[in-house]
C-alpha cells in the first residue's frame, strides 16, 4: 500500500516504519523534523521514505501541493500526531499545544480527504486510554463511556474529528496505553533510575497501568491497515494491566535491582502539575475487540515484555 504517516517519526515510528517497509509498503512521512535531523537518529529510516518537512497542525501546511498530491496518491493514512502528554507541566500554553497538535492535525487531514474524489481506503487514527478518565477501581473496555477530565474530553474530541472522514474511508481508532519499548517511552525513562538501584513505584503504587509493548502496538496498526474486518475503536493495551507497584517490582527483578523507593506523588505534581494524574491515577483498561478479532500478542504478560526490553536495551 501507499501510506501517508503523520506523527510517526519518533518513538513508535522507529519500529513502525521499518516494519511497514519490510512488509512492502511505500511510505511518505510528514514531520516537523528535517530529513537531515531524522538521518542523525536513523539513517536507514530517512533514506527509504519520502520525507515532507511540515507541521501538520498548521493550515498552511495543507496548502502544500506536495502534501496534497501525496495524500491523493495514498491508499492508507496513519495519524499518531500529538505533543507528548506527560513530559511537561500542564500550563495553559502547554495544554493548548497538546490539544492543537491532535485536533488541528486530524481536522485538517480529514478536511483534505473530504475534498478528494478518491480518498484513502483506510485511516488509522491514534487516541489514548485517557478517553476513559482515571480510576483506581473501575475496569474499562471499548464500550465504556468517556470520562470527564481534560484528557478524556480531549480524546473524545480527537476521535470525533477523525469520525468526520469520508464515508468510503474505513476508520480504525486505537486508544493507546502506556507504550513500552527500548530506548524510549516509559521504559526508557525509568530504566536508568532502576539500573542505579533507585527505582520504585510512582505515588502510592495502587494505580493501574494499562501498558502495551511497542511491537504489539505496531502489529495492531499494521493489521488495521490491511485487514478490512478491522474498524471502529480498538484499545491498544496488553491483556494484563498491572498496578504500578507490580510494574516497579517486575522491572526491578528483571534488572536484579531493588524497587523499594517510591517516588512521592507530591514531587510528580511539582514537576508535571495536573499532568501527574496520568501516572498517579491511571485506569484499568482491557480490549474486548482485540480478543474478538483474534489478535495474537507477542508480549501478553509484563514479565516477558520486560525481559525482552532489558535484552534489547542492553544490546
Amino acid at each position: 500500500m501507499r501510506l501517508l504517516l503523520l506523527g510517526c517519526s519518533g518513538f513508535v515510528g522507529h519500529e513502525l516504519v521499518p516494519r511497514l517497509l519490510a512488509a512492502g509498503h511505500q511510505l511518505a512521512v510528514v514531520s516537523r523534523r528535517s530529513v537531515d535531523q531524522q538521518a542523525k537518529l536513523d539513517e536507514e529510516f530517512a533514506s527509504q521514505v519520502d520525507w515532507l518537512q511540515l507541521d501538520p497542525s498548521q493550515a498552511q501546511s495543507w496548502q502544500s501541493e506536495n502534501l496534497l498530491r501525496t495524500l491523493e496518491n495514498a491508499e492508507g493514512v496513519v495519524n499518531l500526531a500529538g505533543e507528548p502528554i506527560a513530559e511537561a507541566r500542564w500550563t495553559p500554553e502547554h495544554c493548548k499545544l497538546i490539544e492543537s497538535s491532535r485536533l488541528n492535525t486530524t481536522s485538517l487531514l480529514v478536511k483534505a480527504m473530504a475534498g478528494m474524489e478518491k480518498p484513502p481506503q483506510v485511516l488509522v487514527n491514534g487516541s489514548a486510554v485517557g478517553f476513559y478518565g482515571t480510576s483506581l477501581e473501575g475496569q474499562f473496555n471499548e464500550q465504556s463511556p468517556p470520562g470527564d477530565d481534560f484528557l478524556a474530553t480531549l480524546c473524545e474530541a480527537w476521535e470525533s474529528a477523525a469520525e468526520a472522514k469520508p464515508q468510503m474511508t474505513r476508520l480504525v481508532v486505537v486508544r493507546i496505553g502506556i507504550v513500552l519499548g527500548p530506548n524510549g517511552g516509559a521504559f526508557g525513562k525509568m530504566l536508568p533510575i532502576f539500573k542505579a538501584g533507585f527505582g520504585g513505584p510512582l505515588g502510592t503504587g495502587k494505580q493501574w497501568m494499562s501498558w502495551i509493548h511497542r511491537t504489539d502496538l505496531c502489529s495492531i496498526i499494521e493489521q488495521s491497515l490491511r485487514d478490512r474486518s478491522w474498524s471502529g475503536v480498538v484499545n491498544g493495551v496488553a491483556p494484563e494491566p498491572v498496578k504500578m507497584s507490580t510494574f516497579a517490582r517486575e522491572l526491578g527483578m528483571s534488572l536484579g535491582r531493588p524497587s523499594l523507593l517510591p517516588v512521592p506523588g507530591a514531587i510528580l505534581k511539582v514537576l508535571l502539575g495536573d499532568g501527574a494524574r496520568v501516572v498517579l491515577e491511571g485506569q484499568r483498561v482491557v480490549s474486548d475487540r482485540l480478543t474478538s478479532l483474534g489478535f495474537t500478542f507477542s508480549y501478553a504478560n509484563l514479565k516477558g515484555a520486560l525481559s525482552e526490553l532489558r535484552i534489547s536495551s542492553a544490546g
